[in-house]
C-alpha cells in the first residue's frame, strides 16, 4: 500500500493506493473522516460506483458546496470511495484499453469487480481494526456488492443498494459488447433528462450539470481530443446489467445475509417498481430488509434536487438503530 500523492476534493481526504490482484495493477481508494465518533465497527462505509463514472464524480461531487460523503461524513461515518481499474483517472485501466476494443471481451465484469472490491475491503477494516464494514452501492455497483457479499458474509455490516439492478426475465439474448466504449456529455445529459415526465419540471439544474461535465471530461486525459468529447469506459458493467436484463443476474441475492435498504427513485426506469420488489424478495436470507421510494428522482438521485432525501434515509438505515435491544433488569 502507498499514499497517493493527487489533488485532493478536501484538504482532509485521504489517498491512498492498493494492489490489485491484476499482478502490476494498483487500486484507488479516496478517505474523508468521520467529524464525530460513534460505534466503532457501524461507522465504517465504502461507496462503490455505478457503471459510467467514478466516486469523484458521485460521493464526493459536491453541488453549492455540500457532497454525499460531506453529509455523512457530519454524521458520522468514515466513508470511504473505491474507483474500479478503467475508472476515473487514478486507478490503473486495464491494459486491454489501449488497444481497439473489438479486439477483447467486455472489461471489467462482477466476478473481476467483486476481487476488487475484496482487496478494498480487507484494506479498510485493517486500517480502522475492525472486522467488517457497511456497503453503498449505485446501480451496477449493487451487482459487484451482491456477489461479494455472498461469497464474504463476514466482512459486511449492512448494505445499501441505490438503484440497484434487478434480473428480468428473458425476452431475447442480451446485446453483446465490445472491451470498452466511449461516453459522451450527450449520452450522459440524456441520462439525466430522460425518465422525467412530460410537463415535469426538470430534476437537475443545467448549471450544475455543467460543471460536473466537465469535471467528468477530465477523468480521462483524451476526452477533450474525440469528437464529441467522451470518456473511454470499460463495457463489462452495462454488459452485467444487459444480462441480468435477460435473466442472469452475477450473483445470487439470496446468498445475502447482511440487512439490506433498496433506495429507488420513483421515475426510476432502471430500477423499476417491479424490479425493487423482485430483489427485495429474493434477498430472503438478509435479517432485515427496508424497500423505500423517494419521489421526483431518478436513477441518478444522487446528483438531482432529492438527493438530500436519500441522504437522510441512507444514514437512518446505516446507523443501524432499528432492531430491539433486550437489557438485563438490575436488581432491586
Amino acid at each position: 500500500m502507498t499514499q497517493a500523492g493527487f489533488a485532493k476534493l478536501d484538504p482532509r481526504e485521504e489517498h491512498f493506493r492498493i494492489p490489485s490482484h491484476h499482478a502490476g495493477l494498483s487500486l484507488f481508494l479516496r478517505y474523508l473522516p468521520a467529524l464525530r465518533e460513534t460505534q466503532a465497527h457501524k461507522n465504517v462505509v465504502l461507496y462503490i460506483h455505478g457503471g459510467t463514472f467514478p466516486s469523484e464524480l458521485s460521493i464526493a461531487h459536491r453541488f453549492d458546496g455540500v457532497s454525499w460523503r460531506d453529509e455523512l461524513a457530519a454524521s458520522g461515518f468514515h466513508c470511504w470511495g473505491l474507483d474500479f481499474h478503467g475508472f476515473g483517472r487514478l486507478s490503473d485501466p486495464y491494459p486491454e484499453m489501449s488497444v481497439p476494443a473489438e479486439q477483447h471481451p467486455p472489461l471489467g465484469r462482477a466476478n473481476d469487480a467483486s476481487r476488487q472490491l475484496e482487496r478494498a475491503v480487507r484494506f479498510i477494516c485493517a486500517h480502522h481494526r475492525v472486522s467488517r464494514i457497511s456497503l453503498l452501492a449505485h446501480s451496477w455497483g449493487s451487482i459487484v456488492v451482491g456477489r461479494f457479499a455472498g461469497e464474504h458474509p463476514r466482512l459486511v455490516e449492512r448494505l445499501v443498494f441505490f438503484g440497484p439492478i434487478a434480473s428480468r426475465p428473458r425476452r431475447a439474448d442480451p446485446q453483446r459488447l465490445p472491451g470498452w466504449r466511449l461516453i459522451s456529455l450527450k449520452d450522459q445529459w440524456d441520462r439525466f433528462v430522460a425518465d422525467v415526465p412530460p410537463g415535469e419540471p426538470p430534476v437537475l439544474a443545467k448549471h450544475h450539470f455543467d460543471e460536473w461535465g466537465e469535471a467528468y471530461l477530465d477523468v480521462d486525459p483524451r476526452s477533450r481530443t474525440r469528437l464529441p468529447h467522451a470518456v473511454k469506459t470499460p463495457s463489462g458493467a452495462f454488459q452485467d446489467i444487459y444480462d441480468a436484463w435477460a435473466g442472469e443476474l452475477a450473483y445470487d441475492p439470496a446468498s445475502v445475509r447482511a440487512p439490506v435498504s433498496i433506495i429507488r427513485g420513483e421515475w426510476d426506469s432502471m430500477c423499476t417498481d417491479d424490479d425493487a420488489k423482485w430483489l427485495f424478495n429474493a434477498l430472503k436470507s438478509s435479517p432485515i430488509r427496508r424497500l423505500v421510494t423517494i419521489s421526483r428522482g431518478t436513477h441518478l438521485m444522487h446528483l438531482e434536487e432529492s438527493r438530500y432525501a436519500l441522504y437522510r434515509e441512507t444514514e437512518a438505515f446505516l446507523a443501524g438503530n432499528d432492531t430491539v435491544v433486550v437489557r438485563k433488569r438490575q436488581a432491586a
